[in-house]
């Protein structure tokens, strides 16, 4: 894939990265495509960096700590559900476009990103554009690797790829970036036996919003079932886990007091319940912004800190 064998895709800008102008005033240089984008200055090309450098490593994995292993899955699952959003003709145009926000304010935050560069970006549609500039993000990419591919005399030492590998890293940066726009196929998690329940609403963002709408406590049943199951591997874990965050992320984040319904269906077997509510307090802090966003004080919810552990009680309360 690239021109050094120990070197991997994301290397390949390392030595590309711009000059930090560190707030200064009048800077004494221009960005690279300054010619294209005569709006650009060389503190959106910075962001502009970061931002690839993001969409790279979409796939890695550094999880060598809690706090890395929750990042780690917030930004897997952000970008398993751009695409899933998309299709999800459950939700109008309002839900869809504040749910791509949400997903995407976390797919950054769990990088992480400089703050910068959490608030830099913006959907057109499906079209993600830089939001002070408006540039559109998949033609600068698409921009930025033409110009190092037709001047690489100008980087030697600094870009050990052929122009037909920049090509390559250009395809999959950009197949990468319309999965965060929604414009690539639906991904879907692989079946397993004794899973089809569950992988149903998990890879079905429709199945889960209208069965929930037309009998929750089916849904609740299946969240039973599962825990009742005493199989058990890492990827059936993974599964259920994502199955808890949708039911936050498109149940509780439109209409947060639903969990009471929750907490009131498994409050006869609360050791289920309390393994449901820290998965969905602790595994991720969506629920967090959700009740930032809505002013929420979770002090008020006495029948769901109940079953808090210490994760989720240092995170909450």
């Amino acid at each position: 894939m690239t021109g050094r064998d120990d070197e991997i895709f994301t290397d390949w800008t390392d030595e590309l990265q711009p000059r930090d102008p560190h707030y200064i005033m009048n800077p004494d240089w221009e960005p690279v495509l300054s010619d294209i984008f005569k709006q650009m200055d060389v503190y959106d090309e910075l962001i502009f960096y970061y931002l690839l450098f993001t969409i790279n490593t979409t796939t890695t994995i550094a999880n060598s700590n809690p706090y890395g292993a929750m990042n780690d899955f917030m930004k897997n699952y952000c970008f398993f559900q751009f695409a899933q959003l998309a299709n999800a003709s459950a939700l109008h145009e309002e839900q869809r476009h504040q749910l791509r926000g949400f997903f995407f304010f976390f797919y950054l935050y769990a990088h992480p990103v400089n703050e910068e560069t959490l608030y830099a970006f913006s959907f057109s549609g499906q079209d993600l554009v830089h939001t002070k500039t408006r540039i559109n993000m998949e033609r600068y990419f698409s921009l930025y690797h033409d110009y190092y591919s037709e001047n690489l005399g100008k980087f030697s030492g600094k870009i050990n790829l052929s122009p037909q590998e920049i090509e390559a890293c250009k395809n999959l940066t950009l197949e990468l970036l319309r999965s965060i726009e929604g414009k690539s196929a639906k991904l879907v998690l692989p079946p397993e036996d004794g899973l089809e329940d569950v992988l149903r609403l998990v890879n079905h963002v429709d199945a889960l919003i209208r069965a929930y709408s037309e009998n929750k406590t089916r849904v609740f049943e299946m969240m039973a079932g599962f825990l009742s199951d005493l199989r058990s591997n890492p990827y059936r874990d993974h599964c259920f886990r994502t199955l808890l965050q949708n039911y936050v992320c498109y149940i509780l984040y439109f209409k947060f007091d639903e969990i009471h319904h929750l907490v009131d269906y498994f409050k006869n077997t609360p050791t289920w319940c309390e393994k449901i509510i820290n998965h969905i307090f602790a595994d991720t802090i969506f629920v967090q912004r959700i009740m930032r966003l809505n002013h929420i004080d979770i002090s008020e919810y006495k029948q769901v800190i109940a079953y808090f552990g210490a994760e989720a009680r240092r995170i909450y309360l």
